[in-house]
This record gives structure tokens, sequence and C-alpha cells, in this order.
């Protein structure tokens, strides 16, 4: 039976949506050329449109205890925040986007009130989803640095325009009610958005010559799909994601887009807290570092997605602009043209920071970085492994604490058909020496030997605040104090940071070391770097010592000794 869209119609879309893309995504990922032939697009989607879930249900549950239900305004935005903050790749993103406009008109104080404040039962209907389609559509648009034709923004405008004209033909009567006007608007835009997606291969080259339409207009229209049955009851015939009609005309090579020579080599996703001044500095400082930029969000939340060759600094540069977190880089290989078969062997490393999860991306590991307080889940190493898009995968934990978090996902992916070899790394500096010595090119089972070889060669130490009064195996310590952990013992109780690493540093190379490596958290000065470098270098003339700055991390300093 029709119904308006309200919260319970929002939270049944949501569901239905992510049902489908949960059916559908293998077959999206499989026809996934632009704008990196990776084949995860359906994945992506699905984790987007998964986190829009949670957020969801989240704000029913809120309600669950008491006689309220959540309103529609409540749903919307709940929607459009889990989607923001779950968006992965160059599709999700854009979806992401697309929500967020849906929900800046749906959530509109008084649904159906618009611009000057009028509400009437053709807005709160027909009207009022074709105003959200619209501002969606524009929204998506604006997000993407370089708009391409025949992509999702394609699909999204064309969904838009089908459900204003139908508005404008006063479809359903203005004494129809809202239900049947808002009936006919998704009818209307998902049958304009099926017409513009099978048109994609005539206006994009690189779809043309693969003969699929595209990867993300598949997956919106899969989203679309949901939104018509969620608001009608009534489930669209299922779309062969693949196909591609016979009365194509012949296809049109764009100039907007150059897919013939290879693109950058990383994909770089954050989380980003800054306010409007500084996204449009990032906006500038990304478009001339790489290509594929989306920047989404707002309200002082954001989320970036852009291709790179230096991750590095595409990380740098959402520093410089606000707060970074919850990074994500995906190493693509060196396939020409991005067009990306299966490699051999890859590297997925968990990281405690910003800055090593670029220091490692540029080493060639896909990584997951550990945010304090939120270790990845196995899901999230499983879906990481996935991503390195390898037959042989080396899975590197870096903390003793995710060792059956890593075995579970190290289990699933070889389930999936994946080698996976764990090497139980329990700091992230036995993981830079592992990562190190890797050569993709030996035998898969030498290079896990050398790598575990040289993980296991490597102690490390690490410089944490007590956080109350305890019994530790140094004494007893105090709330503030720092303790100087090694091999994950207490072994030094201080007070001030540069004297506890010089003890702590003393007692790891009494028993020699050729090399320490030093990860510094991101309120650490540089200073501390120096004096502890010369400490090293004063007492052991043998001895190098290299620095990283770890960003963001749970403890203020690592320290390796190899």
């Amino acid at each position: 039976m029709p119904q308006t869209l309200d919260a319970a119609a929002v939270r049944t879309w949501c569901s239905l949506a992510l049902d489908a893309l949960g059916r559908d995504r293998e077959e999206i990922d499989a026809i996934n050329v632009y704008p990196v032939a990776d084949g995860d697009t359906g994945t992506n989607l699905y984790l987007t449109v998964e986190s829009a879930v949670q957020a969801v249900e989240a704000v029913f549950d809120a309600h669950a205890t008491g006689t309220s239900v959540p309103d529609l305004p409540d749903a919307v935005r709940a929607m459009a925040h889990g989607a923001l903050i779950g968006a992965r790749g160059n599709s999700g993103t854009i979806l992401a986007q697309l929500l967020r406009g849906m929900a800046e008109v749906l959530g509109e104080d008084g649904a159906g009130t618009g611009a000057g404040g009028v509400a009437g039962a053709a807005e709160d209907g027909g009207d009022h989803l074709a105003r959200a389609l619209r501002r969606a559509a524009q929204l998506a648009r604006e997000a993407v640095a370089h708009p391409v034709e025949g992509t999702i923004l394609t699909v999204a405008a064309a969904a838009a325009d089908a459900a204003a004209r139908t508005a404008g033909d006063g479809a359903g009567g203005a004494g129809d009610g809202a239900a049947y006007g808002s009936d006919a608007a998704v009818h209307a835009a998902y049958a304009g958005a099926r017409v513009a997606l099978d048109a994609t291969p005539g206006q994009l080259a690189v779809l043309g010559r693969a003969g699929v339409v595209d990867a993300g207009g598949r997956g919106l229209l899969a989203v679309l799909a949901a939104l018509v049955e969620a608001v009608t009851g009534d489930a669209p015939a299922r779309v062969a994601p693949g196909a591609r009609p016979h009365d194509l005309p012949a296809v049109v090579e764009s100039c907007d887009t150059d897919d013939s020579s290879p693109g950058p080599a990383f994909e770089v996703i954050y989380l980003l807290e800054t306010d409007e001044a500084g996204i449009d500095r990032l906006r500038r400082r990304l478009d001339a570092l790489g290509d594929s930029l989306v920047v989404v969000g707002g309200d002082g939340l954001w989320n970036v997605h852009v291709h790179v060759d230096d991750a590095g600094a595409a990380v740098e540069a959402g520093v410089e602009a606000g707060r970074p977190y919850r990074i994500r880089i995906t190493h693509f290989g060196a396939a020409a043209g991005h067009q990306r078969e299966r490699a051999q062997r890859a590297v997925v490393a968990v990281v405690p920071g910003e800055g090593l999860a670029g220091l490692c991306a540029e080493a060639g590991a896909t990584t997951v970085l550990a945010r304090p307080g939120e270790p990845p889940a196995s899901g999230e190493l499983v879906e990481a492994i996935r991503r390195a898009h390898a037959h042989e995968v080396v899975l590197l934990p870096n903390d003793a604490e995710l060792r059956h978090t890593a075995a579970a996902a190290a289990e699933q992916a070889r389930a999936e058909g994946i080698r996976v070899a764990l090497i139980p790394t329990r700091a992230a500096v036995q993981g830079i020496a592992a990562l190190a010595v890797h050569e993709p090119d030996r035998r898969f089972d030498e290079d896990v030997v050398a790598m575990t070889s040289a993980a296991g060669a490597t102690r490390y130490a690490e410089l944490a605040v007590a956080e109350r009064q305890s019994w530790t195996m140094a004494g007893i310590c105090q709330a503030g104090d720092l303790l100087g952990l090694i091999d994950g013992d207490v072994a030094v109780i201080g007070t001030e940071l540069a004297a506890t690493a010089e003890s702590v540093l003393d007692r790891m190379l009494s028993a020699g070391g050729e090399l320490v490596t030093l990860v510094l958290g991101e309120d650490v000065p540089d200073t501390l770097a120096d004096r502890l470098e010369r400490y090293v270098r004063d007492g052991h003339l043998a001895v190098d010592t290299v620095i990283y700055r770890g960003g963001r991390q749970s403890v203020p300093l690592l320290i390796g000794v190899e």
C-alpha cells in the first residue's frame, strides 16, 4: 500500500537498499571500470549504506524505551550522517552526498514546507520528493572536482529531472493526497534513472569499450528501486547489472577524461573536521595533487576522497586544513591504466597513526588505521584484505591485542580463496621492520619467513600516560605518570617524557642493537626527537636512528630496536 515518506519509510528504504546492494554487490563490482577498474564499487556502496542503516537503527533504538517515535528529520539526518562517516570509495562518497542533499530537504522543519514557508498537499508528496532529489543531484555534482557525464552524477540528475517533470505535470492531482504524489514521483525517478543508466556506455568511452553500464549509476538504481518499494510497496523488476542495450548510439570519445594512461597509485580517504575556509584550501591542494577528488559533507565534518601518487602529501594536506581521522589508504598496484588484475602478493598493515599510514602505503601496503580507543574489527581487516586485491596477502596486525581479531579475519579471507599469512607483530615498529624486508618477487614462504624474522628481531617499547594509580612491575605509578613499557611490560616510571625515553633506550640497548626507530605522536615536539637521536649517537656510536611522525596515535612515543 502507498505511504507517506515518514521515518518508518526511511528505515525501510535503508534496509531494502542494503539488501539490494548485498544481492548485487559482486555483479556491480564486476562491471566497475571507471574511474578505476578495481572491482569494488558494489562493495563500497554496500558498506556506505550499511553505515547509514546502523545510524538510522540507532535513532530508533534511542526511542525504543519511550512512547515517542523518531520523526522524519531525525531519520533522514541520521541516514545522511551515517553514510557520511562510513562512505567508501568514489561512488560511496558521492552516494553519501546524494543522501545528504535529500536529507536537507526532507528534514526541513514542518516537512513539506517550501522556501517561502508555505506547505501544501502537493509539496508534501511528489513536489517535496522531487525537490529533495534535485538538491541531492546538485550537491553531489558540486562535490566532484571535475564532473564527468555517463557516471552516477548523470543518473542522479536524470532521476531528479524525471521526478520534477512528474510533479510539474500534477501527477496524482492535488486531491489525491501526499501518498499518491510520492508514489508517482519515485516511480518517475526510477524510470528516468534507468533510461539514463542504459545510456552511460554512449557517454563515457571506457564504458563503451567494456560493454557495460556505469557501476556507480547501477548501484544508485538499486537504491532508488528500494525507495520505490519503501514508498509504494511495489518492487521494480530487477535489472541485470552488466546488461547493455543493443540500440545504443556509437560511443563518443569524451574529452573530459583520459583513461589511456596509468593513473595515480593510491586512493586516500579520510574524515576531516574543519570549516568551509579549510575545505576550500584543501580542494585546491588536492586537486593539484591527483584526480577523482570528491569532498562531501558540511557543518564542520567532511569526507575526503582522492586518487594520488603521493599519499603522504594528501594526508598532510588534511592535517593543514583541520583534523583528519579514519584515514584509509589503498595502493592500486602498477597495472597500466588501472585495468587492474589481481596482484600476486600484497601486505595489509594495521597502523596507529596517520603518518605511519602514509609511510606504509608508500611502501606498497594496504593500511587499516587503528584509532585511539577504536581497534579495527575483523570485518574491517577482511575488507582491507579484499581491497589489497591479491592472491597472497601478508597480514601485520601490529598490536598484541589484535591477534584473535586478525586470526579471525585471516581465516575468513582464506575461506574466500585468498592465501593469507598472519605475522603476529605486536607493535607498529615490528611491522615497519617486516615491511622493510618485504620482497614480492620471491617465493611466498620465503618472504613470510624473512618478514617474520625481521619483526621478531625488533624489540618494541612505548611511552604511555598512566590513567590511574596501580601496581606495575616497576613499582607503584600514579595517575599522570609516564610509563615506559618494553615488550608490553612496564619497565620505567617517570614524570618527564625525554628522561623516561632515555631510560627506556638504555635498557633496550644494553642488550645490543643496530637501529633505533622512533615514532612520534602529533603533540610531541621535534626537539625531543633531536635530543633522543643525540643521546643514542653519544652513547652508542654504531647505532643508527630513524624518526617518523606517527600523527594522532594512542601514545606519545613508540620505540623499536633492531
